[in-house]
């Protein structure tokens, strides 16, 4: 399904079906603190319902499920959510998944207590999304957004792999980004308040095949690069990759932010 988008990549064409085993096999890579950052804000923990926005494969609700939360996950690609829905029934796990666009998900009012977006929120059509996102938590629920990326300024590996995306996909716009605070449009303050915010650096151990899947499994590279362009693109990172020891961290910021329903 490709997604075109003006505010992303300048309008050109992705399709996250299109590197969804490079992302389930690549991509989970969020560090225990990520996670303890949520349970410590006493979020997405039992007995609570959680709603899991662009869920992917699932990253998010598979790795918090031991905390006891009941998830339903949700994807506009039916590509991410079927390798949701194998990850998770070969972990045992009870996780419900709907291949269905944040625009449109459809459950009944107050259903949850936590809705998520991690690493999607930016792609919503806010004025539609965030109103309904209201109504679907109950009262006092909480908007949980997070985010984590690579920080090329600051880590040479991450630059050089980020410069060779952007030779290939030149309207790529996940380049460059340095630590701040995750953007809140305007319009979710006539539904929300914005309770707290945190951003903080984590070092992100990779080996050089787990980075080269990691990198070929964002948007810029396997989700948007025609089958030549992604050959030469994995040629070059390969040979980039050549260079440089079998393991190693990259340095990431993590941010999240917390957004309380406005109860009137």
């Amino acid at each position: 399904m490709d997604i075109i988008d003006k505010r992303i990549d300048d309008g050109k064409a992705f399709d996250w079906g299109r590197t969804s085993s490079d992302y389930a096999k690549f991509r989970d890579i969020y560090p225990p603190v990520f996670y303890q950052k949520i349970v410590d804000r006493g979020l997405c923990v039992a007995p609570q319902r959680v709603l899991d926005l662009g869920t992917g494969t699932g990253v998010l609700p598979r790795n918090m499920y031991r905390f006891g939360a009941a998830w339903t996950g949700t994807d506009i690609s039916p590509e991410q959510i079927e390798q949701a829905q194998r990850l998770s029934e070969e972990a045992g796990m009870n996780i419900e998944y709907q291949a269905v666009s944040a625009e449109n998900i459809d459950f009944s009012p107050e259903s949850f207590d936590v809705i998520t977006a991690c690493q999607c929120f930016w792609y919503f059509d806010h004025e539609k999304v965030l109103p309904h996102l209201s109504k679907l938590l109950k009262r006092n629920g909480k908007l949980l957004i997070l985010y984590m990326a690579w920080l090329p300024e600051d880590d040479v590996i991450a630059g050089k792999s980020e410069a060779l995306v952007l030779k290939y996909n030149p309207k790529w716009s996940g380049a460059g980004e340095t630590r701040h605070p995750i953007w809140i449009p305007d319009v979710a303050y006539k539904n929300f308040t914005l309770r707290e915010h945190e951003e903080y650096d984590v070092k992100v151990p990779f080996t050089q095949e787990s980075w080269h899947g990691r990198m070929k499994a964002c948007r810029g590279v396997g989700a948007s690069l025609n089958a030549e362009e992604l050959s030469s693109w994995e040629e070059e990172h390969k040979a980039l990759l050549k260079t440089l020891p079998q393991q190693f961290d990259i340095l990431h910021y993590a941010a999240l932010a917390v957004l309380e329903k406005i109860d009137g």
